[in-house]
């Protein structure tokens, strides 16, 4: 099931949406200073493509100072917009009974591409035992 989940993903709302990571993350990477956000664009986009079974987690090894300032940074850099762009596509998927969990997906895409610094994607088999889950239904 979750194969054809990421496959309907993939053909529907998966292509567009890593599309909008990857354009982030090379506008970002235009200069020096916005190359770290560039790089968590590009993670962002690789789990865009595929989301059903991963989840994205607290990284235990992040900083929270760092993530806090990364966070703040990334708003100003793109990540309001591309969260504000995926609540409405979100939001518009749910008024259909077959969008409802595509909608959901892409609701809790958005609150990742509002915040993703401090987290990491792991494979929902492989979540840390106690830590705490972002997006995405551990096993």
């Amino acid at each position: 099931m979750r194969v054809l989940g990421n496959l309907a993903w993939l053909v529907l709302f998966g292509w567009w949406t890593a599309i909008a990571f990857v354009l982030a993350g090379l506008a970002n990477c235009l200069t020096i200073v916005g190359i770290p956000f560039g790089i968590q664009a590009f993670k962002l986009a690789g789990f865009a493509l595929w989301p059903f079974g991963q989840v994205v987690v607290e990284s235990p090894a992040a900083s929270p100072a760092l993530s806090v300032l990364g966070n703040l940074l990334w708003l100003i850099l793109g990540g309001l917009v591309l969260a504000v762009a995926y609540a409405v596509v979100g939001v518009l998927l749910c008024c259909t009974i077959v969008g409802i969990p595509f909608g959901v997906v892409t609701l809790r895409m958005a609150a990742l591409a509002l915040l993703p610094f401090g987290k990491t994607v792991v494979p929902g088999d492989q979540v840390p035992p106690g830590a705490a889950v972002f997006v995405g239904v551990p096993r």
